[in-house]
C-alpha cells in the first residue's frame, strides 16, 4: 500500500466529527488500521486518528517504546482505540508541550487532564479498557479530539506558548533541537 499523506490544519474535513465504526474484523478497518500504522511510522509519530489521512472514522492508534519527538516520556503500550469513550478521573489539568503531524514544525502547550479513564473496542470488536495518567492520558485525550475534529491549538490558553519546534525544543528540554 501507498503511504498516503496526512492532512495539514486548515483543511476542512479535520474540523467534522468522525462517524462511529459499526463494522469489526474486516477488510477495510485492517487496511485502515495498516494504513495508520505505515504513516505514524514514517512520521515518526506517537499516535494518529483517522481523519489526519482522510478517513471520517472512529479510529485512533497510539504507543511507542522511546520517542525522538518526546524523548523524556515513558513508553506507552501500542494501541489500537476504536470508538473510544473518555471519563476525566479527576478535575485536575496539566498544561504540558504537544506537537501535532497535521500541525508540522509546532508546538504548544496544552491543558489535559491529568488522568482518565477510556473505553473503547479494538480491530475484532473486543473491548478495550484503562485508566491512564500523565503523558498516556494527554495521548489519548490528543487522538481522540481528532474524532472531534478539534486539534491542540483549539485547546490552548495562552499563544505565546505556541511557536515553532526547534525553538521550543530548547525552551522544553534546553538543548540544540535535532531534526
Amino acid at each position: 500500500m501507498a503511504i498516503l499523506p496526512v492532512l495539514k490544519m486548515g483543511t476542512l474535513s479535520l474540523s467534522k466529527r468522525s462517524l462511529e465504526v459499526t463494522e469489526f474484523s474486516c477488510a477495510k478497518l485492517y487496511d485502515l488500521i495498516l494504513d495508520l500504522k505505515d504513516v505514524m511510522k514514517k512520521e515518526g509519530g506517537v499516535g494518529i486518528a483517522a481523519p489526519q489521512i482522510g478517513v471520517n472514522q472512529r479510529v485512533v492508534i497510539f504507543g511507542f517504546e522511546s520517542s525522538v519527538r518526546y524523548p523524556t516520556e515513558k513508553p506507552v503500550p501500542f494501541t489500537i482505540l476504536i470508538n473510544p469513550v473518555i471519563t476525566p478521573l479527576t478535575e485536575e489539568k496539566v498544561e504540558d508541550w504537544e506537537g501535532c503531524l497535521s500541525v508540522p514544525g509546532l508546538r504548544g502547550k496544552v491543558p489535559r487532564y491529568q488522568k482518565i479513564h477510556y473505553k473503547g473496542v479494538n480491530e475484532e470488536g473486543e473491548a478495550i479498557e484503562r485508566i491512564a495518567d500523565n503523558f498516556h492520558a494527554r495521548m489519548v485525550q490528543h487522538e481522540c479530539d481528532h474524532l472531534d475534529g478539534i486539534l491542540y491549538p483549539e485547546r490552548m490558553n495562552n499563544m505565546r506558548d505556541f511557536g515553532f519546534e526547534a525553538v521550543m525544543w530548547e525552551r522544553l528540554y534546553g538543548t540544540p533541537y535535532k531534526s
